[in-house]
Formats: C-alpha cells, structure tokens, sequence
C-alpha cells in the first residue's frame, strides 16, 4: 500500500494531478468507449505500489470497458519463486483477496482471476476458492517451474474443470521453463484455452530467433517463428499483447505486424500491463499498444475483434 505520508510533497500533488487528470480523461473515454468497448485482459493491483484510485482513473482514461485483474501468488520463498524475490509477480501485485475486492466494488468494470505458487500444498485449493467466487481465468502464471510439472498439470486440469483459460507469463530461464515442450501441453489439454504472455512467448514470432537469452529481439521478423505455429496449429492456443514485449511485437517490425494481426485476428487479446498512473502518453504503455493496433489492423473488424471481441467470448464477459 502506498500512504502519502511517506510522499514527498512534490510526489503527493504528481499523484493527485495524475488522479484529477485522469477522472478528466475518464469522463471523456466513458463516451468514446460506450461505442467502441475494450476489455483489458492484464491488469494488477497495487501494481509497483499504485493505489487503488489511481488504477480506476488509469482504465478509466485508457477507455477500457472491462478490465480483467490478475492476481499474484501467496508470499512464498522456495525456488518457485526464487526464494522469495520475485513474490508479487516481481512487481509488488496484491492476491486473489484484494483483486476479488476491487471486482466487488467495481462490478461494471472490473473482474478478476485466480492464482496461487504452484508447487504449494494447498495450491489447488487456493486456486479454486477464487474460481467458486467467480474468477474467470487462472494466472498470471509467473513461476520458475517447468511448464510440464506435475504441480502445473494440475492447475491446468483445475482450469479443464472450471471452463476458465490459464495465462501464462513465459521468460526464458525465468518463469515457465521449457517453452519448446509446451506443445505437448496443448495437446494433452485440449479443452483448456492458454494465453501466452512476455518476452520469451512474443520473440518467439520470429523463426530465425534462436538466442533464447535475447529477451527483446528488435531485428525485422521471419514467420513462422514457434509462437507464430503455435497460434497457427492450435485452437487453444491465444496471445495476449500486454507489456513491452508485446508492444515490441509490432513496432519492431510494422510490416511483419499487419500479416500477423490479420493472420492470427482470432487468436489476439488486447491486455495493458501498465503500471503507469496517467493512462495515455508516453509513458503509458496500455495506450501506445492500443494506438498502435488501431494503427496497424487491416480492417475495422480486426481492430474490434482483438481489443474486444475475442476477449468477451474468451472470458464468458456479459
């Protein structure tokens, strides 16, 4: 939690500017997203410390409609989670408790999912509580365990059960090791829908990225890289195109990026990951990936599908 007596007083009115800026800009994305809705399918809580208001007037400045808040694990310190240093999804994130609060007092805007250290005893347990509430997805998954591992598969056979999609933070030698065996994942859980997410997951759109240590390639893209079949092959395979790997996605190569939104326009989910306070301008990531989708859609129709449409169906999202 942040608490301004710990602020400076030039930290304290940036903080309330940001607020006030952001409820103006609020009021005027409520009149834009009324007509054109976005769901946002990656958002934290107290993410680097950012106070609950300050996230509302973020989304609300962005123009998102929905916004889907991914919960971390409980403080943990075996090798899972790096013995303690990358708690909090390694961005100081709040649990299930506070995104099912903030879900509670947001109900038209703000959902929220489920997740727990896998390879905690009462993990499943942990899990499934929050999806009784009515969480609707389990993630984000960001723990160094095999992507394969027991304590995995049954998360997944939990998310089989529930009809609700796993999302996956993938980071080389990081989180989720193994990218190349998660084929046998998909194929074994067919039913389950999973979402990649992060470094390893969007440099992988290039065939010819094979240095997994590099985690933001910005050479042009060659098709057919092992996410691109992965999109391509499964049906339960999606992409979420939050943070600054998937914004890197498509600016280090526009071109490459109109054929692969086209070639994947089912298959892209919309997601900010943003822990700026403002919601717009450069610093805010969330709108420089929605600008640059918009920017780079071959149609309207492709546009809508990836900021809204795939997510509401994906996400059950009235």
């Amino acid at each position: 939690m942040c608490s301004t007596n710990h602020l400076s007083r030039r930290e304290f009115l940036a903080g309330t500017g940001a607020l006030l800026l952001g409820n103006t800009l609020g009021a005027r994305a409520a009149v834009a997203s009324a007509e054109e809705p976005i769901i946002d399918i990656h958002q934290h809580v107290h993410y680097a410390a950012r106070p609950d208001d300050v996230l509302v007037a973020h989304q609300r400045a962005m123009g998102i409609t929905h916004t889907i808040l991914l919960p971390a694990g409980t403080p943990a310190f075996g090798t899972s989670t790096h013995q303690g240093k990358t708690n909090g999804l390694q961005a100081q994130c709040a649990g299930n408790e506070a995104c099912y609060g903030i879900a509670q007092k947001y109900p038209g805007e703000f959902v929220f999912g489920s997740n727990e250290v896998p390879d905690l005893p009462d993990a499943v347990q942990e899990i499934e509580k929050y999806l009784k509430l009515g969480g609707r997805v389990i993630g984000e998954l960001k723990f160094g365990v095999d992507c394969d591992s027991k304590e995995m598969q049954r998360i997944y056979k939990l998310a089989e059960e529930y009809r609700v999609p796993v999302l996956m933070h993938w980071q080389f030698q990081m989180f989720n090791y193994n990218f190349d065996r998660f084929p046998k994942m998909l194929e074994k859980y067919p039913k389950v829908n999973f979402i990649g997410h992060a470094q390893t997951w969007w440099a992988n759109i290039d065939k010819d990225h094979t240095d997994q240590r590099i985690l933001y390639p910005k050479t042009k893209v060659t098709p057919g890289g092992l996410t691109d079949r992965l999109l391509s092959d499964y049906p339960n395979m999606y992409g979420d195109m939050s943070a600054g790997s998937g914004l890197l996605s498509m600016t280090r190569d526009e071109d490459h990026a109109r054929e692969f939104l086209t070639r994947h326009q089912d298959k892209l989910l919309y997601g900010s990951d943003c822990d700026d306070h403002i919601g717009s301008g450069e610093k805010c990531q969330g709108a420089q990936t929605i600008a640059e989708i918009r920017k780079l859609a071959a149609s309207k129709a492709i546009e809508r599908k990836i900021l809204y449409a795939n997510a509401k169906k994906l996400f059950r999202i009235a």
